[in-house]
């Protein structure tokens, strides 16, 4: 039974056989979407809790309105 993954970006669920692996040098490992939040995480070095089409931005969102 495959595990249930999801998006070290954005928080979208990966389905099995899908999506982008990254590991980084020191062993951290990313599991991606898409090439959309790969290039935003890896190439661009965008926080997700700043980009609006996130789930950690709007779980962020949610606690500055719920104020």
């Amino acid at each position: 039974m495959p595990r249930k993954v999801s998006c070290s970006f954005c928080g979208d669920p990966i389905a099995p056989g899908t999506g982008l692996i990254f590991v980084r040098k020191d062993g951290v490992i990313y599991n991606f979407c898409t090439h959309k939040c790969e290039r935003n995480m890896v190439g661009l070095n965008r926080k997700p809790r700043k980009v609006k089409w996130t789930e950690e931005y709007r779980k962020e969102k949610a606690l500055r309105t719920k104020k």
